[in-house]
C-alpha cells in the first residue's frame, strides 16, 4: 500500500518530512533526492527524523550512529542493526511511501 506523506513542495532540499503512519517513516530531502526509512534507532527510543543529515547519511540525535539513508544501515556503533527503507515516489505532487502490508 501507499502512504501518503506530504506534498512535494512541503519538503524542501535540507528538510524532513514524518509520515506517522503505522509504521512512522521519515522522508528526507538530500539535494532532491527523496529518502525514506523507519525513524526508529534500532539502538535506543530516538527518532531519526530528529538527528542531522550529513551528506546521504542521518547521526542518531541520541548517541550518534550514523545510518545510511539509501540502506538503512549503520556505520557502526552504538547501533548495529539496519533501520528499514521505503521505496519513494512522486504522484501527482505528493509524495508517497510504499509500505509492505502486514
Amino acid at each position: 500500500m501507499q502512504l501518503r506523506v506530504c506534498a512535494v513542495a512541503e519538503l524542501p532540499p535540507g528538510e524532513v518530512a514524518v509520515a506517522q503512519g503505522p509504521p512512522r517513516i521519515a522522508v528526507f530531502n538530500v539535494d532532491g533526492e527523496l529518502y525514506a526509512l523507519e525513524d526508529q534507532c534500532t539502538h535506543q527510543q530516538a527518532w531519526l527524523s530528529d538527528g542531522f543529515v550529513e551528506g546521504c547519511a542521518v547521526e542518531c540525535p541520541l548517541h550518534a550512529s550514523l545510518f545510511d539513508l539509501r540502506t538503512g544501515k549503520p556505520s557502526g556503533p552504538p547501533a548495529i542493526r539496519a533501520v528499514h527503507t521505503y521505496q519513494v515516489a512522486v504522484v501527482d505532487e505528493q509524495i508517497m511511501v510504499t509500505v509492505e502490508d502486514s
